[in-house]
């Protein structure tokens, strides 16, 4: 039962602008909102692409500066989907301006910036002000129940977290350079960009933090071709495009100690080829365990140890029934969801908690503590994979 609006204003125009200004739209046409999502601004860097993005996406004026968004009264919310090196700047400037925040994953390029970003964040809330970081995946309906069976103590005492995020559109040494691999925009390579997901469903599923690694990371291609137009992911320059430097890591393995005692293996990379984006975890416990890919996203296998001997073995849980979360909202059962989804269930997550005044997670400091596993592996990485404690974290 949608009531006043909520005027957004959007920065960014790439993949995941385009994906965050679809839920913007979607979410109140699918779910009972408090409020009314309202497409207000879109912030880009060229004024006519920016325009023409505002009319396709469906926002009602563009502009090339984020600081519109800021100074404007009738914007109530501002959405970060920019490179990592922004996030800080303009997360803080929001804030201050009493604008409500959703900023895209990782939070920010280091911890001194994400915890700048928590300290805004914890001030703002004294006044209403709602602030979240984007990790989607947590609004999966099978993860979603995955999360559900743990808490209620279906697969006991969590023992070991296996996760892998497998991605292959860098695996061509020709696969032109992009801004994700410039460490002063980006922080990290497949670290932060993917490897932070892994991070963050593990500890978001188990109820447990990560408080030391042992790492390798690796960058496999140290040059890549430079193209005078950069549009999406992939593709292939020519031989005689110049090449640039890549400052971040192609791949990323480490082990991992969690604050219960369970064990974790971590791995990410973007050269994996066949592997388009796999994301994956398993999480083994005293009594059963789980298990879910995200190529097959509506399905969720559980075992459970209790089980007869004669019974037992990996059951598939088709993650679309009216029971599951999110899931009544949408289709038949039987009938699965899309990656698109998860955002569209972030956008009603985030609405709810800004009309009832509630804290939705991830908050700023959930994603602050991805932060601080992130700068561990780096640290143990340089370190030869020398056993690092988290900051902040007692091993």
């Amino acid at each position: 039962m949608t009531t006043a609006p909520l005027r957004v204003a959007l920065i960014g125009t790439g993949f995941m602008g385009r994906m965050h200004a679809h839920a913007w739209r979607t979410a109140h046409r699918f779910f009972d909102l408090p409020l009314m999502p309202e497409p207000a601004l879109l912030v880009g860097r060229d004024p006519q692409r920016t325009a023409e993005a505002a009319d396709r996406l469906g926002f009602a004026e563009a502009a090339t500066d984020w600081r519109a968004a800021i100074e404007r009264e009738d914007i109530d919310l501002v959405d970060i989907c920019t490179p990592g090196d922004t996030h800080a700047e303009i997360a803080l400037a929001a804030l201050a301006a009493g604008k409500h925040v959703l900023c895209e994953k990782p939070l920010a390029n280091d911890v001194v910036q994400a915890d700048r970003m928590v300290a805004a964040a914890e001030r703002a809330a004294a006044a209403g002000v709602v602030s979240m970081c984007g990790f989607s995946y947590r609004r999966t309906p099978a993860l979603s129940l995955a999360r559900r069976l743990i808490e209620d103590g279906r697969i006991g005492q969590v023992r070991h977290v296996r996760a892998q995020y497998l991605q292959d559109w860098l695996s061509d040494p020709d696969a032109p350079f992009t801004w994700r691999l410039d460490r002063d925009r980006a922080g990290s390579g497949t670290l932060g960009d993917i490897g932070a997901h892994s991070i963050d469903t593990a500890q978001w599923l188990t109820g447990d933090d990560i408080v030391g690694v042992s790492a390798m990371l690796r960058t496999f291609v140290e040059t890549r071709p430079v193209l005078e137009e950069q549009v999406g992911l992939g593709g292939r320059a020519s031989a005689e495009a110049p090449r640039r430097d890549v400052t971040v890591d192609d791949a990323a393995a480490f082990t991992a100690r969690f604050g219960s005692g369970a064990l974790g293996v971590f791995e990410a990379t973007r050269l994996a080829t066949g592997h388009r984006n796999s994301n994956r975890i398993e999480i083994n416990g005293d009594r059963g365990s789980i298990a879910f890919d995200f190529r097959a996203m509506n399905e969720l296998d559980f075992y459970d140890a209790t089980d007869p001997a004669g019974e037992q073995g990996f059951r598939r849980i088709q993650a679309n029934e009216p029971e599951h979360p999110y899931a009544d909202a949408w289709w038949p059962a039987g009938h699965g969801l899309g990656y698109e989804h998860l955002f569209t269930h972030q956008i009603v997550d985030l609405v709810r908690a800004i009309s009832d005044g509630t804290a939705v997670a991830p908050t700023f400091a959930d994603a602050a503590r991805v932060q601080r596993v992130l700068a561990a592996v780096e640290h143990s990485a340089a370190r030869d994979s020398r056993y690092v404690t988290v900051e902040g974290e007692t091993a």
